[in-house]
């Protein structure tokens, strides 16, 4: 519905177009980008509470895609930076390999747009209050964010390699398990006595709810290592033992933990550690 009440955004995502002199850094300066950004209509007075609500939320989101806080500040543009008709813009900068670069960036743009939009195509969008019949053009909170910069922050920020140059070198992507494109690896520790139909039963029952994989080849140790550069959040071994009592275990890819666990509680186990 149109009939919205101030305050109220407009959001939307695309591809957005710069020109770029020289595009560098892999997709950190690019010429075609994807973009999300919203225009958020609110009172004239209340700007800076909704000013300060937009930045904070967007903080709080980047940090529950699990970006490391240490990897995030925010810079206060100087004066002699801001538009005109600015009050403030604040950027989010994350720590790129390549040094501090922005993020995300929240402006409070007055009434400049809407009085903008007036003024050119001759139509009046003053808002009136339903209530106290007041009228007045709102004011704009514009975040906006580049999606192509916030995935390369997200992989850089996952990866790491631990023992590097050594045999027991391990390659990590920590990806927050809402994003991680495999959310479960299953391994028969066998390709006989059985393992390989527990595992394939539980592979079709955990498909209907997540990508999961199921691999045979190779070491556990191996396997373990593959899932773990996938950024793969769990593993589940069936081993000789599930034959006995009906339990797998369980290994957590950022501290290797492992705990041995029912297997009818997997599917509830992956439930609350992925989606919550």
């Amino acid at each position: 519905t149109c009939r919205v009440k101030v305050p109220f955004g407009i959001a939307q995502i695309g591809k957005s177009f710069r020109n770029e002199i020289v595009a560098r850094q892999f997709v950190f300066r690019t010429r075609e980008f994807e973009q999300m950004e919203m225009e958020f209509f609110c009172k004239p007075g209340t700007q800076k509470e909704w000013f300060d609500f937009w930045t904070n939320y967007c903080l709080e989101w980047l940090y529950n895609l699990g970006l490391k806080k240490e990897s995030i500040r925010t810079r206060a543009h100087e004066k002699e930076e801001l538009a005109f008709y600015s009050e403030g813009t604040i950027d989010i900068e994350f720590n790129f390999p390549f040094g501090w670069g922005e993020l995300w960036g929240i402006a409070s743009r007055t009434d400049y747009d809407l009085k903008q939009h007036i003024e050119f195509s001759k139509k009046n969008l003053d808002y009136q209050d339903p209530e106290t019949r007041e009228k007045y053009i709102p004011y704009v909170i514009e975040p906006s964010l580049g999606v192509n910069r916030l995935f390369l922050a997200i992989l850089s920020d996952a990866y790491r390699v631990e023992n590097e140059g050594t045999d027991s070198q391990r390659v990590v992507l920590s990806l927050h398990p809402s994003l991680s494109p495999v959310k479960a690896g299953i391994f028969p520790l066998t390709k006989k006595d059985g393992l390989p139909e527990i595992g394939q039963s539980l592979y079709k029952n955990l498909s209907k709810l997540f990508p999961v994989d199921y691999d045979v080849s190779g070491s556990i140790g191996k396997r373990y290592y593959r899932q773990d550069e996938l950024g793969t959040p769990y593993c589940i071994t069936i081993d000789h033992q599930t034959k006995e009592d009906q339990t797998v275990t369980m290994r957590e890819r950022d501290s290797t933990n492992q705990e041995r666990i029912s297997l009818d509680k997997v599917r509830d186990f992956l439930i609350d550690h992925i989606t919550n």
